[in-house]
């Protein structure tokens, strides 16, 4: 489980190839401060470290996981969003983030507003049912908040720190990026057809 707070920003140093999966080695300022079998979400995604080497962690990919997400897009330099999993005494201050990604959004433009930035991400249409506005969603790992909700066309409105302290920073147009629906939203679209109103 985890906030959507982003911990730290990570760098891509190793990419290898596995059969349809690939093996990521990041360089991580919190690296030993790990174990191996422990989760972190890289871009949203929850990891599991399989190699630690200095400040270097390593994460298989699985097939599955290549096909869903932006990992594909990802280069040796690329910068990544981290987040450790909540301990049980942390504080919570995002929402429920479950590092199991939905779908790919694509980012459609990112502008300066003053001291702000507004971000605007097309997701798929299958997944905009999920979204409300002023509700939260994971995109590449961090908790946001939607401002305005236009069909499949998602506007957000970053603080200083958010876009500053994030790889919002390197974001462009074109961009793909790891969206994660509220999962509250998920379980009650399955449990409302068993619920009787009376």
């Amino acid at each position: 489980m985890f906030t959507g707070l982003v911990e730290s920003v990570g760098s891509i140093v190793r990419i290898l190839p596995i059969a349809e999966g690939a093996r990521f080695t990041i360089s991580i300022p919190f690296a030993s401060e790990m174990s191996l079998g422990d989760s972190i979400a890289v871009n949203g995604c929850c990891l599991t470290v399989n190699s630690i080497e200095n400040n270097l962690l390593s994460f298989d990919i699985l097939t599955q996981t290549m096909r869903v997400t932006m990992f594909h897009d990802l280069r040796i330099g690329d910068r990544v969003n981290l987040e450790r999993a909540m301990g049980g005494a942390a504080r919570f201050g995002g929402h429920f983030v479950m590092g199991h990604v939905d779908t790919c959004g694509e980012v459609i433009s990112i502008e300066s507003v003053g001291q702000d930035h507004k971000l605007l991400i097309r997701i798929p249409e299958k997944y905009s049912k999920y979204c409300i506005d002023k509700g939260s969603i994971a995109i590449d790992g961090i908790s946001l908040t939607i401002a305005h909700l236009d069909g499949c066309l998602l506007e957000f409105w970053l603080i200083p720190h958010t876009f500053t302290e994030t790889n919002l920073h390197d974001t462009a147009p074109g961009r793909r990026v790891n969206v994660e629906v509220d999962m509250m939203a998920k379980y009650i679209e399955k449990l409302l057809p068993s619920v009787r109103l009376s």
